[in-house]
């Protein structure tokens, strides 16, 4: 089964890494900035090879100056797939599948004052991405075992670890900590099916039927903290959680209350973008936060996130990422799925990447992935499936930042 690729990472507001952007028009009480980038690759995976679109996208950020220090701010972002279409499937795909050249990616408004904080509401990055940003520097194969893109390398929007949707977001500053909370004000329902490629109008029809395949899955409101505290200007140290419900109602009537729960804490030495080195490490424990390759609900498992790199002082950049996400056996919550207690995930890989800097935002890069997966299962079929995301890897490509 193909499905097309984008791959995402960005920054957030106020204390995460800084985005190049272009100042479009500023009047003293207005100003308009412009920022993205254009990124494209030729990929080595599956036993294919293709030019793909590498997470391009172009954002408008609005500032307004009020009264008494007080400022307007918006956000918008779209992806735009500058390649055409591409069905080529590798790791971390991080976004919802699009059709379109261009959709939604982030989008918000608030207000911020340098005393009092920042207060945001749409679609941003939620708090938990804040305490596990500093691995997602790799530009193909981006991390994938920290919570952030949740539901089988989707976006993070549905429990608001990633890209989350419908966000009420506090920031501020306290000396040297960092502060952000949020609530993700939402109520939404969808149905699920222990069935390969069936469309969700087709599974909510075998719901309403009874058919013990069928779920429906009714998702509350989340919310998550973080804390970061900045021991010198090199070494950082956060923390953080992220917490929701969602019940699931089956066929027959019964209904089961789930807890969707990822804590943990991490630590950077460096900065990625300056000479020198770098070192970023993240952990995580997380329950019902995530999904396995074919769509199962995870009932528990460990992530951990590393990335090393070195900057020289000729442009040359060169980095190793260690990724695994650790759910053992036995970790299928659902019990109308088919899965034998003996079936085994385990995400794990590692990134070696060279990038060449043109200048700060011209950056030519080549990027190597070797999969280390088990997703070991007494069903061959599935086990096949399992893998199929999962691949070594090669990748050369070129990005053009605003």
């Amino acid at each position: 089964m193909k499905k097309k690729l984008v791959a995402a990472v960005t920054t957030g507001i106020l204390f995460s890494p800084s985005a190049a952007a272009v100042e479009l028009y500023n009047d003293s009480t207005n100003k308009l900035s412009v920022g993205g980038f254009i990124d494209a690759r030729i990929i080595n995976t599956q036993g294919e090879t293709e030019v793909v679109n590498g997470a391009s996208r172009i954002n408008f950020d609005f500032t307004r100056k009020l009264h008494n220090n007080w400022y307007a701010l918006a956000l918008l972002e779209w992806g735009v797939n500058p390649v055409g279409s591409s069905d080529i499937i590798y790791n971390n795909r991080f976004e919802s599948i699009q059709d379109e050249f261009l959709y939604n990616r982030l989008g918000y408004v608030g207000i911020k004052h340098e005393k009092y904080g920042q207060l945001t509401l749409g679609k941003q990055w939620g708090a938990w991405y804040d305490v596990v940003y500093s691995t997602n520097y790799s530009l193909v194969w981006d991390g994938n075992a920290a919570g952030v893109y949740t539901f089988n390398k989707d976006d993070g929007a549905v429990n608001g670890t990633g890209r989350g949707d419908k966000l009420l977001q506090y920031k501020n500053n306290f000396g040297k900590f960092n502060l952000t909370l949020q609530a993700q004000l939402k109520n939404s329902d969808f149905f699920t099916c222990d069935i390969a490629d069936i469309s969700e109008s087709a599974c909510q029809e075998l719901w309403l039927s009874g058919d013990a395949t069928a779920q429906k899955v009714e998702f509350n409101s989340t919310y998550g903290a973080a804390l970061t505290y900045s021991v010198n200007d090199k070494l950082t140290i956060s923390t953080g959680i992220n917490r929701g419900e969602f019940n699931i109602v089956y066929a027959d009537g019964r209904t089961q209350s789930v807890e969707d729960l990822i804590y943990g804490a991490s630590v950077t030495w460096g900065d990625f973008n300056k000479e020198g080195f770098y070192f970023a490490a993240n952990i995580n424990k997380n329950q019902n936060h995530d999904t396995d390759n074919i769509g199962r609900l995870i009932k528990d498992a460990v992530g951990l996130e590393v990335l090393t790199s070195y900057r020289f002082d000729n442009d040359i950049r060169t980095f190793l990422a260690y990724n695994i996400f650790d759910a053992g056996d036995n970790y299928v919550i659902q019990p109308n799925f088919n899965a034998d207690p003996n079936d085994v995930f385990k995400r794990q890989f590692t990134v070696f990447g060279f990038h060449y800097l043109f200048d700060e935002n011209t950056t030519l890069y080549l990027e190597a992935r070797k999969d280390f997966s088990d997703f070991s299962s007494a069903n061959k079929q599935q086990e096949a499936e399992m893998a199929l995301s999962e691949d070594d890897g090669i990748a050369i490509g070129f990005n053009y930042t605003l």
